[in-house]
């Protein structure tokens, strides 16, 4: 069988597709300030190592998201070549689910002091 053509997409699909991926870099760049405001200006909690393992684990989701976001890119922008639907991310549900953690976590905190 052979392959479609490869053929370039509608500028209109690639700006948007682009401006997707800007906001998966905007998304981390938020997640990093985030992990490195959460240790150098939250007072410590009650937990010792709490507010560096909540800043830990914004920095750990903001690399997890800059790292996947320029494949994701990718495989959108060679699916609007081929003509193939757009690939599925896992990432939205990780990221949901991180932020999620990180809110349940800092709730948490706050709550016992």
């Amino acid at each position: 069988m052979a392959e479609p053509p490869d053929t370039e997409p509608d500028y209109r699909f690639t700006l948007a597709n682009e401006r997707t991926f800007l906001a998966w870099i905007r998304t981390a760049l938020g997640l990093l300030a985030a992990g490195v405001a959460v240790r150098q200006l939250v007072p410590p909690f009650a937990v010792p190592g709490a507010t560096t393992a909540l800043a830990v684990a914004c920095t750990v989701l903001a690399a997890v998201v800059a790292a996947t976001s320029f494949p994701r890119w990718r495989r959108a922008q060679q699916a609007m070549r081929t003509g193939d639907p757009l690939p599925h991310s896992p990432m939205v549900g990780v990221l949901a689910g991180g932020v999620l953690l990180m809110a349940l976590l800092a709730a948490v905190l706050v709550i016992i002091g």
